[in-house]
C-alpha cells in the first residue's frame, strides 16, 4: 500500500513539473535586440489581454528565478520606464543612456497567480549603431541570443528526463514487490516416490 502511494507522488510530481517546463510566455516578443552605446532602446512585450490589469517588469540576469528588477510598471528608474498599452496588449520597456553593463539578459515579465508569466530577451549594446531587432516570437526555446544554448533550459530538460527515469524505475519496482507478494505454490517434484 505504501509503495503504490509512493509510485502516485512521483506522477503528481512528474506532471507538476511537465506543466512547468510547458510555462506560459509573453506572447511575441524579440528574442534580440541591439542598440547602440550611450542611445536608447525600447523593446515591446506583448500579452495576452486577460494580463492588461495584472503587474509588468523588467527583469536583469540570465536565470529568470534569480533575476534582478530593473523597473516595474507605473514606476521609473533612473535609466529604465514601462508604459502599457492595455488595448494592444502590449508593455514597452524603454532604457535610455546605454552602457555596456547594460549587455546582458532580460526578462518581460508579467506578475500572475502561481508562477508568473515571462519571456527572454537579450540585449546586444554596439559601438555602431542600432540594427533592425529580431522579432522571431519565442516559446522556451532552447537556442538563446547569439546562439548561446541557455544553461537553465537545459538543465531543466535534464531534471525532466532525470524525472522520468526516476518515475518508470519505481513503477519497474512496485510490479516486483507485488508480482512478489503473489502466494507461490509450492512445486510438486517431478519424481514422486513410487515406494510409498
Amino acid at each position: 500500500m505504501r509503495t503504490s502511494r509512493i509510485y502516485v507522488g512521483f506522477f503528481k510530481a512528474s506532471v507538476l513539473f511537465v506543466f512547468w517546463l510547458t510555462k506560459h510566455t509573453v506572447d511575441s516578443t524579440p528574442t534580440v535586440v541591439t542598440a547602440e552605446y550611450g542611445g536608447s532602446v525600447e523593446v515591446p512585450c506583448q500579452y495576452d489581454l486577460k494580463f492588461r490589469d495584472n503587474t509588468k517588469y523588467w527583469c536583469k540576469g540570465i536565470v529568470y528565478e534569480l533575476c534582478k528588477i530593473v523597473v516595474r510598471g507605473g514606476q521609473a528608474s533612473d535609466r529604465a520606464s514601462i508604459s502599457d498599452d492595455k488595448e494592444a496588449g502590449v508593455f514597452t520597456v524603454t532604457m535610455t543612456s546605454l552602457r555596456k553593463s547594460d549587455d546582458d539578459v532580460y526578462w518581460c515579465v508579467i506578475s500572475s497567480p502561481g508562477r508568473n508569466t515571462h519571456t527572454r530577451v537579450r540585449l546586444v549594446i554596439s559601438q555602431t549603431g542600432i540594427t533592425p531587432t529580431d522579432t522571431t516570437p519565442t516559446n522556451s526555446s532552447l537556442i538563446q541570443g547569439r546562439g548561446e544554448v541557455s544553461w537553465w533550459e537545459t538543465l531543466r530538460w535534464i531534471i525532466f528526463i532525470f524525472m522520468l527515469c526516476c518515475l518508470l524505475s519505481t513503477h519497474i519496482i512496485v510490479w516486483r514487490m507485488k508480482a512478489a507478494q503473489k502466494p507461490q505454490q509450492p512445486k510438486q517434484s517431478q519424481y514422486e516416490n513410487i515406494y510409498e
